[in-house]
C-alpha cells in the first residue's frame, strides 16, 4: 500500500494533542510530507543519552571476567591478534610453544600472547568485525577487557541507535525511550555486548543503516515540501519535481551495509530490501506531491542513483575492509594470483583483487559445502525456534563446582557458573505478539512506520531457513532483537495513546507493567548471562524448559 493511498492525516505520534470532537481539517501536501520527528530535539537527545549511559554502565561491570576465552572467543580475538601483528589472521597451535602441556588457550588466559606464527590461517569471515575487536587489544592488551571492549561499545551504540530508529518511526520520544529501555535489558543483546564475537558489530551497522534509509525518506519528503513551498506550488501538477540526485543520508546508509557486510555476507539480504523499500517511498512520495503517472519514472529516475548510492557505495567500502591482506602478502591465498597469472580472474581484475575473488570463493564453498551441511552441534538451533526463544545457547560454563569451592555454600547440592546466549524471554514473547500485531498496523492499518523494522527484521531472519541443514545458532538472532523491540515499543505507544487521550493513564499503566516485567526478568536471568555463581537448584529454576538446557 502506498502512502499515496493512506488517509490524509498523518499518524499522530504518541504525546500528541488530541483531535478536537470536530472533524479536523484535512493536510495540505506540503504538510504531509513535511511530517518528521518531534521538535523536541535537545530533551530526545539527552533521553538517548541518558538511557545509552545505563547500557553502557550494565554491559562494563564486571565485564573481563571470566579471564579466559569463551566459546567463539577461541577464533576472533586471536585471529585479531596476529592482525594487529601481521595485517592478516596468523596461525595459532594447540599448545603453547615451550610448554608442549599448556593449551594456547590456557597460555593466553596466564598472559602468554606470543604463541602465534606468521603462516596464514584459513579464515570464513570478512576481517572488520575483527579489526574492531583489535582496537581494543590495541589500547588495552591482549586480555579479557581488550578483546571484549570493542563489543561493549558497539552494543551500547546498538541501544542509541534503536532509540533513534524507534523515535523516527514512531514520531515519539517516549517510545524511542521504551525501544532503548527494552534493548538494554534484553539478555542476548548484553550477552553479545559482552564477549568477542562478531555479530554486535553486524548488528550494530545494520541498524545504523536501517535507520539511515529512515532518515532518507524524511529528507527527500521535506525537499519536495520545500521545492512546493519556494515555487508556491500546491502540487507537482503532474510534473515529476526535482531530481535530488545527492541523497546525504542514503549515501550514509551505504557506506554502513557496506561495512555490515564487511563483517558477515548475510548483510546482503538486508540491503537489498532496503534498497526496495527506498524506492518504493520514492514513488510512494511523488505520487503524494502531485506527479501522477510520472511517479513510476521513479524507479529508474531515483532508483538509479539509489542503486549507486547504496549497493555501488558498498562495494569499495567493503573492499576497503581488506587493506590489511590486501596490502600484506603472507595472508591465506594472498599468492594465488601470482601462482596463476593465466586464470581470467587474475587477468582482468589484477593478481592482488583475483586473488581475493578466489579466496572469495574458498570462503563460500566452505560455508555450502558438505562439510558444514553434515556437522553438528549441542547448542544447534533452528531457527523456526529462534522468535520464542526455544534454544538458547551455552557460551561458557563450570559444572560441578563443590561446597566450599570458588565461594560455593551450597547444602546437599553444587554450584556452577555459566554464560548463556539467552534472551530475555518475556520481552522476546511480547515482542513475537507486537510483531503480529505490527502486521496488522502495516497491512491492514495501512501504518507505512511499522513496515520498515518489519522488513528489515525479515531480512535478517528468512535467509537462514534456506540453511537450515547446517547448524544454526540462536545468538545469530541479535540482528533480529532491535527490529522486533522497535516493533513492541510502538505497540506500546499505540497502548499509551496521544497525551490527551481518554485512556492513556490506563495505557501507560499497562505499558508501565510491560516495561517492569521485562527488568524483573532480565534481573532474575541476570546470574546466567554473567558467570554469577549459582546452586544447581538455582539455576535449574531459571531453566523453564527442558530444551533450554
Amino acid at each position: 500500500m502506498t502512502e499515496a493511498e493512506q488517509p490524509s492525516a498523518a499518524p499522530s505520534p504518541v504525546g500528541a494533542a488530541a483531535a478536537p470532537a470536530s472533524a479536523p481539517r484535512p493536510l495540505t501536501t506540503v504538510e504531509r510530507l513535511s511530517d518528521g520527528p518531534r521538535p523536541d530535539r535537545l530533551v530526545s537527545w539527552l533521553v538517548t543519552l541518558g538511557i545509552t549511559a545505563f547500557a553502557f554502565v550494565l554491559r562494563w561491570v564486571n565485564i573481563g571476567r571470566p579471564k579466559g576465552l569463551v566459546f567463539d572467543e577461541t577464533y576472533y580475538p586471536k585471529e585479531a591478534w596476529t592482525m594487529l601483528h601481521l595485517g592478516y589472521e596468523g596461525k595459532w597451535p594447540d599448545f603453547q610453544p615451550g610448554h608442549p602441556k599448556l593449551k594456547i588457550n590456557d597460555a593466553i588466559a596466564q598472559g602468554m600472547v606470543d604463541g602465534w606464527s606468521p603462516e596464514a590461517s584459513f579464515v570464513v569471515h570478512p576481517p572488520l568485525g575483527k579489526w574492531l575487536i583489535a582496537v581494543g587489544e590495541h589500547f588495552f592488551g591482549m586480555n579479557s577487557f581488550g578483546w571484549r571492549f570493542s563489543s561493549l561499545v558497539a552494543g551500547t551504540l546498538l541501544v542509541l541507535v534503536t532509540i533513534r530508529l524507534a523515535r523516527r518511526l514512531s514520531r515519539s520520544t517516549l517510545v524511542g525511550a521504551i525501544a532503548g529501555v527494552l534493548l538494554t535489558l534484553d539478555g542476548l543483546a548484553f550477552t553479545m555486548s559482552r564477549i568477542g564475537l562478531l555479530d554486535i558489530f553486524q548488528a550494530l551497522f545494520l541498524v545504523s543503516a536501517v535507520a539511515c534509509v529512515a532518515a532518507d525518506r524524511d529528507w527527500f519528503r521535506h525537499r519536495l515540501a520545500r521545492h512546493l513551498t519556494r515555487h508556491g506550488l500546491d502540487d507537482l501538477g503532474g510534473r515529476f519535481g526535482p531530481a535530488l540526485l545527492f541523497r546525504p543520508w542514503r549515501l550514509a546508509a551505504g557506506i554502513l551495509f557496506g561495512l555490515a557486510i564487511g563483517v558477515k555476507w548475510n548483510s546482503l539480504f538486508v540491503l537489498a530490501s532496503m534498497g526496495i523499500v527506498s524506492v518504493v517511498w520514492d514513488v510512494s512520495a511523488r505520487r503524494l506531491s502531485g506527479a501522477g503517472p510520472r511517479a513510476w519514472s521513479s524507479l529508474l529516475r531515483d532508483g538509479i542513483p539509489a542503486f549507486i548510492h547504496l549497493v555501488v557505495v558498498a562495494v569499495p567500502v567493503y573492499l576497503a575492509c581488506w587493506t590489511g591482506w590486501l596490502t600484506t602478502h603472507g595472508g591465506w591465498g594472498r599468492g594465488w594470483g601470482a601462482e596463476h597469472p593465466d586464470h581470467w580472474l587474475v587477468r582482468f581484475f589484477g593478481a592482488p583483487l583475483g586473488s581475493l575473488m578466489h579466496y572469495h570463493q574458498d570462503m563460500y564453498n566452505f560455508h555450502t559445502g558438505s562439510g558444514m551441511m553434515t556437522a553438528t552441534h549441542v547448542y544447534e538451533a533452528n531457527p523456526w525456534g529462534w522468535l520464542i526463544m526455544y534454544r538458547p545457547i551455552g557460551i561458557d560454563a563450570v559444572n560441578d563446582i563443590k561446597p566450599g569451592v570458588d565461594g560455593c555454600e551450597a547444602v546437599n547440592d553444587t554450584c556452577l557458573r555459566v554464560i548463556s546466549g539467552a534472551g530475555t524471554p518475556l520481552l522476546w514473547w511480547m515482542a513475537l505478539a507486537a510483531l503480529f500485531a505490527g502486521l496488522a498496523f502495516w497491512v491492514a492499518g495501512r501504518d507505512w512506520r511499522f513496515g520498515l523494522p518489519i522488513v528489515a527484521m525479515a531480512s535478517t531472519y528468512l535467509p537462514w531457513f534456506k540453511y537450515m541443514d547446517r547448524p544454526l545458532f540462536f545468538f545469530y538472532a541479535i540482528c533480529i532483537i532491535p527490529f522486533t523491540v522497535t516493533i513492541l515499543a510502538m505497540c506500546l505507544g499505540k497502548i499509551i495513546g496521544p497525551a490527551d487521550g481518554p485512556h492513556r493513564r490506563r495505557g501507560a499503566r499497562i505499558a508501565g507493567a510491560a516495561v517492569a516485567a521485562v527488568a524483573a526478568n532480565f534481573a532474575f536471568i541476570y546470574p546466567i548471562l554473567t558467570d554469577g555463581l549459582l546452586t544447581r537448584k538455582a539455576w535449574m529454576a531459571r531453566m523453564w524448559f527442558k530444551s533450554w538446557i
